[in-house]
């Protein structure tokens, strides 16, 4: 039986000729920090005073020694960060330059010291740019001159920490006559029955050589073998009937255990175990009247696709715990989120991400790690991008979660309408990787899965990459240059991105910026602000809706929040609206590596900004919407449950006052997993221009809110209510919103294991958004509801954990809503 011995401790790092402790799996940044070296680059303006760190090279030392009975030792690393020369009693072993791959050596009989030697990912890049020559990309980084994370050098939501290590782990295999090299199971359902055909491959010693061995596959309680010579070998199995795995909200997440055994007459060598899950995908690409679709189909079922982009949750991926992934993924999945798109600057997540996608029922679009960039097909990049695909195609296809291999992001609309192709003058730029190279991959490793070239893409080059009639859509006109009303303009096929920025929770912004006299444009929050015109956009967003507040942060940072999450629900509430020609909406993006004002919900200390508690509503099977249309508002009724909704909507039209003009009770429908629209009623209608009267719809707990001006046009009352505070014991539980009590991710104290209370405010005026910031209470204070409009004499109870013993005065000061203009 093989046997392995995990490599994570005795390891030094290099630096200013000492040794300093280092930890594995890590990175340069990480063992500096933990040394004392270099202060946290999330602090203040800290990432411009450790650049330096990614422009030198650094090495990694231990004593390597072993002693085996076995034919053979290899030493495994998982992933190394980046261009890499291994060395063992000063011998070379190998050279590597892909973040993204496994890399195997033989050390056979082999010990004395082990060097890993880094060298900076700038000069790496410089190197390859030399061969292949220029190429355009949206930032003045050379991360596609390198198969790393791209974001490690920057983006508009995060710092430029260019790392350098052993990220994953890393291990001795010890073992004789032969091991499991790679297993691709390929899961399908037919007729009722499942079907798994386990595609073995091994590796022999030379006396393993020609040896007949014993291949063993068992699922669901059925196993099959088979007996064989060469380096590989097919078994097949039949499950009858077994449980479908669904997205969540459509049904269970059965899992099976699927082991592969490889035996030598009856002694086993090897083994390898994954869960699978039975259940079939494909995208619907169906031309049709109104052009192109693209809808996800599971288990022959049409899906509404409930997506948010995931980025690295640290811009040290190290970091990140399979704890840390379960957390905030379980986030995502109560907002009501039912796809994942893992985007392509980042990394292929840890197989704790896509474990915890397949438990959460969570659909995860995975792209090839191609964004932003006109990319070299020369070699040497070439043939590391095929090796990286291959690599990461057969390590994930186990997970029943994975629906959809995605070839790059951006990069086919970015040479239509970037002015690439005229500077390319027929370099090479990426097309033949996404439209050459890794279909065929997924083709032939993978044939379970759809391929889709890009993000967005129109399905060929007959169509715009772009076109909102065809394949899939990024929307950026809104945020960039429009208002999000404009989200209602159009009714693309498949939505891919789009989303309006906010500042992180005041809480995650005091850590960040100790001592700073917080302010829209002050130091610190410019540095963390990476967007181009960031601060620009957002008070532009904010003007067109509000008074722009002057020397009121707290206000400015209140409304910056509204307008995010009001801006994301309405595009969601249009699109949704139109189902089935819209098939899908994917918010950029869903959680941020550091603190930062971005297009999260979650921001990078892992609180939740008002944007979740939106999506959960606007993402949830029912939901109720008023949508302006040319003659007037009309009531949707939005039904992705599997059940017939059949309800009495309640419409009021009300004065500002909250006076009752009129109201009427209106029956309504709709199907499962459909959409019905009903225009509101002439005499219901707020007229048009009023800055007096607004529009209520309530139904089955249930509320959406028409007005016919922007609310800085609207006759508001001054917001009046009471506030009474309830003391809630609860059992202790772990600090911080997220679950995690790990450094810098909300290990504020012991506030989260405080109890809770319910929040009771009682409105004696119409109070429109009205805002609990319980991080204001205390640092790991969460509140279970975001925005709410609450009409006269109505009542509303805010559960907040983790800060009892708060007083209604301080409840009071955490709270906002809009005020007259």
């Amino acid at each position: 039986m093989k046997d392995v011995t995990q490599l994570h401790d005795g390891w030094s790092l290099r630096h200013d000729d000492t040794l300093l402790p280092a930890r594995v799996p890590g990175c340069v940044h990480t063992d500096l920090l933990a040394a004392g070296v270099i202060p946290d680059p999330y602090v203040g303006q800290n990432e411009t005073a450790i650049a330096w760190v990614g422009e030198q090279a650094w090495s990694y030392v231990t004593d390597l020694a072993h002693d085996s009975a076995h034919e053979r030792t290899d030493l495994v690393f998982d992933g190394l960060d980046t261009a890499a020369a291994i060395t063992l009693a000063g011998e070379p072993l190998g050279r590597t330059r892909n973040m993204h791959r496994t890399h195997r050596f033989d050390v056979t009989g082999r010990t004395g010291t082990l060097e890993v030697r880094f060298a900076s990912a700038y000069d790496e890049a410089a190197a390859v740019r030399a061969v292949t020559g220029e190429r355009p990309n949206v930032y003045p980084e050379p991360f596609q001159y390198v198969r790393k994370m791209a974001c490690s050098f920057g983006w508009d939501w995060g710092p430029t920490v260019v790392t350098a290590g052993m990220w994953r782990p890393v291990r001795l295999e010890h073992w004789s006559t032969a091991r499991i090299d790679r297993v691709r199971p390929l899961v399908t359902v037919d007729d009722a029955t499942g079907h798994v055909e386990v595609r073995l491959r091994v590796e022999r010693t030379g006396s393993g050589a020609g040896r007949p061995l014993t291949a063993r596959a068992t699922v669901a309680g059925r196993d099959t073998e088979a007996v064989f010579t060469g380096d590989g070998t097919v078994l097949r199995l039949e499950v009858p009937e077994p449980r479908l795995w669904w997205p969540r909200g459509h049904g269970g997440q059965p899992l099976y255990d699927l082991d592969v055994t490889l035996l030598d007459d009856g002694a086993v060598l090897d083994t390898w175990r994954r869960r699978i899950g039975f259940r079939t995908v494909e995208i619907d690409r169906t031309a049709d009247a109104h052009g192109t679709g693209f809808t996800f189909v599971v288990n022959g079922v049409p899906v509404f696709a409930r997506g948010v982009n995931w980025i690295p949750d640290d811009v040290l991926p190290s970091r990140v715990t399979p704890e840390r992934y379960r957390a905030r993924l379980a986030q995502a999945a109560d907002a009501n989120i039912d796809l994942v798109r893992v985007w392509g600057g980042g990394i292929y997540e840890d197989d704790a991400f896509y474990d915890a996608c397949d438990e959460l029922g969570l659909m995860v679009w995975q792209d090839f790690l191609f964004a932003c960039a006109a990319y070299p097909e020369e070699q040497p990049l070439r043939g590391e991008v095929e090796a990286e695909a291959r690599d990461n195609v057969v390590r994930l296809m186990p997970h029943p979660s994975l629906v959809l291999w995605n070839g790059n992001n951006e990069n086919l609309w970015g040479f239509r309408d970037w002015d690439w192709e005229p500077g390319l003058a027929g370099d090479s730029w990426g097309e033949g990787y996404y439209l050459g190279l890794l279909p065929r991959i997924v083709a032939e490793l993978d044939p379970t899965r759809p391929y889709t070239a890009g993000s967005p893409w129109s399905g060929s080059w007959d169509h715009h990459p772009n076109d909102t009639r065809h394949g899939t859509h990024h929307s950026w006109e809104v945020w960039n240059r429009q208002d999000y009303a404009e989200y209602r303009a159009s009714v693309p096929r498949f939505v891919a991105e789009f989303g309006w920025q906010a500042p992180p929770a005041l809480a995650t912004l005091r850590r960040a910026l100790p001592g700073e006299e917080l302010a829209p444009d002050s130091p610190g929050m410019l540095h963390h602000q990476k967007a181009e015109d960031g601060n620009g956009k957002l008070n532009r967003g904010i003007a067109r809706h509000f008074r722009l507040p002057e020397d009121d942060f707290d206000r400015w940072h209140y409304l910056a929040q509204v307008v995010q999450a009001r801006a994301v629900g309405a595009g969601i509430e249009h699109w949704r609206a139109h189902w089935p020609l819209c098939a899908g909406t994917v918010v950029w993006q869903f959680n941020d590596c550091w603190p930062v004002s971005s297009w999260a919900a979650v921001d990078g200390d892992g609180r939740l900004k008002p944007l979740h508690h939106e999506l959960r509503r606007v993402y949830a099977d029912r939901l109720l919407t008023l949508l302006p249309g040319e003659d007037g508002p009309v009531l949707a009724v939005d039904n992705q449950s599997a059940e017939p909704w059949r309800t009495a909507v309640t419409l009021r039209l009300l004065d500002a006052d909250g006076g009752a003009v009129r109201e009427a009770v209106v029956p309504v429908g709709a199907a499962a997993r459909s959409v019905a629209r009903t225009p509101v009623p002439e005499e219901l209608r707020p007229a048009p221009g009023s800055s007096k009267e607004f529009l209520v719809a309530d139904a089955d707990g249930l509320r959406a809110v028409h007005f016919p001006v922007p609310d800085k046009e609207f006759a508001y009352p001054p917001a009046r209510y009471d506030v009474r505070v309830e003391d809630v014991p609860l059992p202790d539980g772990p600090d911080g919103p997220d679950g995690s009590d790990g450094p810098g991710r909300n290990s504020d104290g012991p506030d989260g294991r405080a109890g809770a209370v319910d929040v009771v405010v009682t409105a004696h005026t119409l109070v429109r958004d009205l805002l609990l910031q319980a991080d204001r209470l205390a640092p790991g204070a969460v509140a279970d509801t975001g925005l709410l409009t609450l009409l006269p004499g109505e009542e509303a109870r805010i559960r907040v954990t983790g800060c009892g013993g708060v007083e209604a005065a301080a409840v009071r000061a955490a709270l906002f809503s809009v005020d007259p203009a």
